[in-house]
């Protein structure tokens, strides 16, 4: 078994070539190989959803991917969330609203409520609390993320 392998990963729209060991996470590869360190490590299980990326345009909690499993997909971090040097709806709105408290889960919260927005562009609360069931938080109560969530579909349905 080689020491470490090298992988070729496109993240955030941009390639960029690692080598890392072969049992790696891509939360690990993420955060300590390519310094994107807006996703974070909070159980290391995949219950608490502090590591949500888009892989392939779908959540995953990249504590329990395998980098390997990265190879030729695309994967969006919460740095990709962003329009340029511009916020996102979804980031603005979470802003405007006070939907991050401490900010540990704020990563996971944007990254799904993004998708949640893309697969289901005018979502009710119900959805709203179904799509983000995999993230954690102790500080807001939720309820001034689902208005954040609300607003950026809002925004988005405007566009």
């Amino acid at each position: 078994m080689a020491d470490r392998i090298d992988l070729s990963l496109k993240i955030n729209g941009a390639d960029h070539s690692v080598s890392v060991h072969p049992f790696a996470r891509l939360l690990d590869v993420l955060r300590e190989e390519l310094r994107l360190t807006g996703t974070k490590e909070g159980c290391g299980e995949g219950e608490c959803g502090a590591c949500s990326v888009l892989l392939n345009g779908r959540v995953v909690n990249s504590c329990l991917v395998p980098a390997v499993q990265a190879q030729g997909a695309e994967v969006v971090t919460v740095e990709g969330l962003a329009e340029g040097e511009n916020l996102s709806s979804l980031q603005a709105a979470f802003l405007v609203h006070n939907g991050a408290q401490c900010g540990f889960c704020t990563p996971g919260m944007l990254v799904s409520a993004t998708d949640l927005i893309h697969r289901c562009p005018n979502p009710s609360d119900d959805e709203i609390r179904d799509g983000l069931a995999g993230n954690l938080c102790r500080c807001t109560g939720y309820a001034k993320i689902l208005d954040a969530v609300h607003t950026a579909a809002e925004r988005e349905a405007a566009r």
